[in-house]
């Protein structure tokens, strides 16, 4: 068998400002939004040139969906973003209003900084060293 991640949901409270959000902050393309009745919504986003992998935009409709916005994994930075130019991307974080958690630190796998996304999300922004394996 040969398999593949190809999208993971990340649960939001409102679809359009977290399009607004992901594509400012993130440079995140929209690749569909396709509206399935009653307030439903299938919103995939990706990294701009690289939709091999996605982000579907799942908007909470339960109390307890609604409880996990910001926090779905447990407090943990769930959320990898490998660059090619951090100054370039800390830069646009910045401007989005991003929350950064720290100063950029530099790790035997590369340059990272850990940041919060709109909803609180933990994040890490990391551009590899070449040569080395990340987390």
């Amino acid at each position: 068998m040969s398999a593949r991640i190809a999208m993971i949901a990340l649960v939001v409270r409102d679809y359009d400002e977290a399009i607004d959000w992901y594509r400012r902050a993130l440079d995140f393309v929209l690749l569909e939004d396709s509206n399935h009745g009653g307030g439903k919504r299938w919103v995939r986003m990706a990294p701009a040139g690289n939709a091999q992998f996605s982000v579907l935009l799942a908007r909470a409709a339960t109390l307890a969906q609604k409880d996990v916005i910001g926090n779905q994994h447990g407090g943990r930075v769930g959320f990898f973003l490998h660059t090619d130019d951090f100054a370039r991307d800390h830069a646009r974080l910045t401007a989005a209003g991003a929350h950064f958690e720290e100063s950029p630190r530099f790790e035997a796998y590369g340059t990272v900084v850990v940041f919060r996304d709109l909803y609180g999300n933990r994040w890490d922004l990391i551009e590899p060293r070449a040569a080395s394996a990340t987390p």
